[in-house]
């Protein structure tokens, strides 16, 4: 009987011992299989299930340009169309974490194609904080990226800021500077000057003080000193002395921005067929920046027409000037519809027929140019 009872027990322990050696062995297993798959590693296989672009136009797609983006960006530089993706995107990533949109890097391929075949991430860092430092925001250091991508290209240490530093030193600096190096894209890489230079701007009889200070500077220091000889010269052929030219240049700088060719063809309308001195250009510059073919021609012929009909107001004296500096509505409203129905009628058309006169050749010129203007 006692050793009945004594088997009994026994083999109830060896039975609860295998129950408990089981539910520690499964514990173990359900511990195991939870602590193998951690957080991170179901975020990296949800990452994974998203596919990489396979070429640069789902690339340029993915960060927001539209087919036509995609034609304008191609077509200004095919050879992005078989660029890499990685070195792509990561020239991307810089660029977005400056507020760079998808309509902004189109602009800025479109002015410089070669832009992404540049080492834009070198000195990335040093060169980020010192534009931030110059344009005191990232929205107007944007605004100059866009103007002029060449900023991330060229050599920080041995051209940006030297040129920088040679403005700032002639005293041209802050918004003036920031207001200069977005209106002139070329100002970095071309800028240069020499005792011949500083002669130029001391006859411009422009002190430091002077609103147009900044752009007599600036143009003088970008542009060539045979450009500005020539430019010069060209207003001397009409009867204005040096002084008087160069005093010119100091009140309106821009129009170191005109071309010889439209500035001698202005002279000679000016000159030849409204009769005027040339030294009333020295009081009106914008004689030299209207369009020959769009505002100066077309209104002399109509004030003429006015003359033979003798209609009024005439156009003639002081109010030619008026007229020409007028914009389009105004002047026909002041001298065309203010006429009966049956007069304004002709002398729209004949205005109409007028402008789409050109002249010899100009339809048939091919412009080619494209990117930043001068």
């Amino acid at each position: 009987m006692f050793s009945k009872a004594h088997l009994l027990l026994k083999l109830r322990c060896i039975v609860s011992a295998s129950k408990h050696q089981l539910s520690t062995v499964t514990a173990v297993r359900i511990t195991a299989t939870y602590s193998t798959i951690c957080q991170n590693q179901a975020e990296n296989h949800t990452e994974a299930a998203v596919e990489p672009p396979r070429d640069s136009a789902e690339l340029f797609r993915k960060w927001g340009c539209s087919e036509n983006d995609l034609g304008q960006i191609f077509s200004r530089q095919p050879a992005l169309r078989h660029a890499q993706v990685a070195p792509l995107l990561s020239k991307l990533k810089l660029l977005s974490d400056l507020g760079l949109t998808a309509s902004d890097i189109v602009t800025m391929i479109n002015c410089r194609p070669r832009f992404f075949c540049s080492r834009i991430n070198h000195c990335f860092d040093e060169r980020l904080d010192f534009f931030l430092t110059l344009f005191g925001s990232r929205e107007v250091l944007r605004k100059a990226l866009v103007r002029n991508p060449s900023l991330l290209t060229y050599d920080f240490h041995g051209t940006i800021k030297p040129v920088i530093a040679l403005y700032e030193e002639m005293g041209i600096a802050g918004n003036d500077l920031i207001a200069m190096l977005i209106s002139r894209p070329t100002l970095i890489p071309r800028t240069s000057f020499n005792d011949e230079k500083m002669e130029y701007i001391k006859k411009t009889g422009v002190s430091k003080g002077s609103k147009m200070y900044k752009y007599v500077v600036a143009l003088i220091g970008i542009s060539r000193i045979e450009t500005i000889q020539e430019k010069v010269t060209n207003l001397e052929k009409f009867g204005c002395s040096e002084d008087e030219v160069w005093s010119l240049l100091g009140r309106s700088p821009l129009i170191l921005t005109l071309s010889v060719d439209k500035v001698q063809r202005n002279m000679t309308f000016v000159v030849g067929t409204m009769k005027l001195s040339p030294k009333l250009v020295l009081q009106y510059p914008f004689l030299l920046f209207c369009n020959l073919e769009a505002v100066l021609k077309p209104r002399v012929l109509l004030a003429g027409k006015l003359k033979d009909m003798e209609l009024h107001p005439q156009i003639k004296g002081a109010m030619m000037l008026r007229a020409l500096r007028m914009k389009e509505s105004r002047f026909l409203s002041a001298f065309v519809t203010c006429h009966p129905e049956n007069v304004a009628t002709e002398l729209l058309e004949f205005y109409k027929h007028a402008k789409c006169v050109k002249r010899l050749a100009e339809a048939s010129k091919m412009k080619v140019r494209k990117g930043f203007p001068f």
